[in-house]
């Protein structure tokens, strides 16, 4: 199936013609004949039936309005990534899960409304939602000089309504930066690695301190044995199975023992770094068509 093909890739008002970095799947996606929409996910005028296949890409406006993306995702007849993995993916609390599995994730403390929380006496610390894109209302903390910043984060968090997470930052992130393993489906539709990038450090402070995607320092990098290792066993817990997903992207950094360590199991609206990978749009656009 090619030139009779409709893909809508899915994105938001702020980015109504895609996130740049999605150019190239909507190009290599045309040069092999498909037509491709740029829909945002709440656009009333959308007939998502209409579509053949629905990649959600750039909907990144849909923190403040998760239970309603979660019910349009399940409302969209044919979705990539699929419905139930947005509902898991999109509240990090999956990160128990994966410890429970004996995974190695940063060490994460969990507060919901209504939980009481007490700063450690010493440390860096990231504080941040569960449900969250693009590190909005994430913050580090040097302790224990900020720790009525990092209380009040908290608590304004908690008070929304909204669970937070707590994590000790890892100094690697200064110097080692993070891996994050690009997997794609191969020819034989199983999740296989596509290619790696670097992304060096973005956190400058406390809450209130700018965080610009644009200016995100992204370079190649080929993840070692151990990242690559790491991030199959990653995959083989997802609910349902890794063979169900279009892409997956792994967010690792060395823990305080260099071995490797999951950030984050990015499945819903990750940045894929197309344009670091000049085949991987390629690789991707051949994925959608063999599940057309």
């Amino acid at each position: 199936m090619g030139r009779d093909a409709h893909v809508a890739l899915v994105t938001c008002a702020g980015f109504p013609d895609l996130w740049d970095d999605d150019h190239p799947l909507r190009d290599a996606l045309r040069e092999r004949g498909v037509t491709v929409d740029a829909v945002s996910w709440d656009d009333p005028a959308a007939d998502w039936s209409t579509y053949d296949l629905t990649v959600l890409r750039s909907p990144w406006d849909y923190v403040a309005r998760h239970e309603r993306f979660v019910e349009w995702a399940r409302s969209v007849p044919r979705l990539a990534n699929p419905a139930d993995i947005v509902a898991w993916n999109t509240d990090k609390r999956y990160l128990s899960e994966i410890a429970a599995a004996g995974l190695p994730i940063i060490p994460t403390e969990f507060i919901g409304p209504g939980d009481s929380w007490t700063p450690s006496s010493a440390g860096v610390w990231v504080v941040k939602p569960t449900i969250s894109a693009g590190s909005q209302d994430t913050a580090r903390y040097t302790l224990p000089g900020e720790s009525a910043l990092a209380a009040a984060h908290v608590e304004r968090l908690t008070t929304a309504g909204r669970t937070v997470m707590v994590q000790p930052y890892l100094s690697a992130v200064d110097t080692a930066g993070e891996t994050a393993v690009l997997c794609i489906p191969d020819a034989t539709g199983e999740l296989t690695f596509s290619h790696g990038i670097r992304k060096g450090a973005m956190l400058t402070g406390p809450a209130g301190a700018p965080v610009d995607l644009g200016s995100e320092r992204i370079t190649p990098r080929e993840p070692s044995a151990a990242e690559l290792e790491l991030a199959e066993r990653v995959l083989a817990v997802i609910p349902g199975g890794a063979k169900r997903l279009l892409y997956a992207r792994i967010d690792l950094i060395p823990g305080p023992d260099g071995s490797p360590t999951l950030i984050e199991l990015e499945l819903t609206e990750p940045s894929l770094f197309l344009r670091s990978a000049p085949a991987a749009a390629g690789r991707l656009a051949d994925a959608i068509l063999a599940r057309l």
